[in-house]
């Protein structure tokens, strides 16, 4: 918690997670609509801060034991819904659908009040070090399905 009395990594919520992002200009292309890469980017953002909020850093992971932990995404549906301007403010809610084996399932969603603008369903591969599949450990998993309010 930051001394302004919010998290700059966003809040667990009794469904997952919420981050709030502005757009600025660099978001934008030349119409002044988001530029639909550039969502990618808001989505990475809300796993990171999800992940951060659960206890969970990337960085160690990969050195968490003798083989390494790493998240990599396998797949992306995203459902483009409705653009998002210069300014607006997005809200990026992301919660866990399935965290066992070899994969993590979170489905996310990014709103500008309660306007859906973008839905994404994201399928991450769990791998160790040398990049092979490895089972996602039980303790993690179970992190990953009960958040904490």
């Amino acid at each position: 918690m930051a001394e302004h009395g919010f998290s700059i990594s966003g809040e667990l919520t009794e469904v997952g997670h919420r981050l709030v992002q502005r757009v600025y200009y660099e978001d934008t292309d030349f119409s002044g609509l988001v530029y639909h890469a550039r969502y990618l980017h808001f989505l990475e953002r809300g796993r990171t801060d999800y992940l951060r909020c659960l206890g969970v850093e990337q960085r160690e992971l990969v050195n968490a034991d003798e083989e390494g932990l790493i998240f990599v995404v396998h797949r992306m549906e995203i459902d483009f819904k409705s653009p998002a301007r210069m300014d607006d403010i997005l809200t990026v809610i992301t919660h866990t659908e399935k965290a066992g084996g070899a994969k993590m399932v979170l489905n996310q969603e990014i709103r500008r009040d309660d306007t859906l603008l973008i839905s994404a369903k994201v399928i991450i591969a769990v791998i160790n070090a040398k990049g092979r599949p490895r089972r996602l450990p039980e303790t993690l998993a179970r992190q990953m399905l009960v958040p904490e309010s």
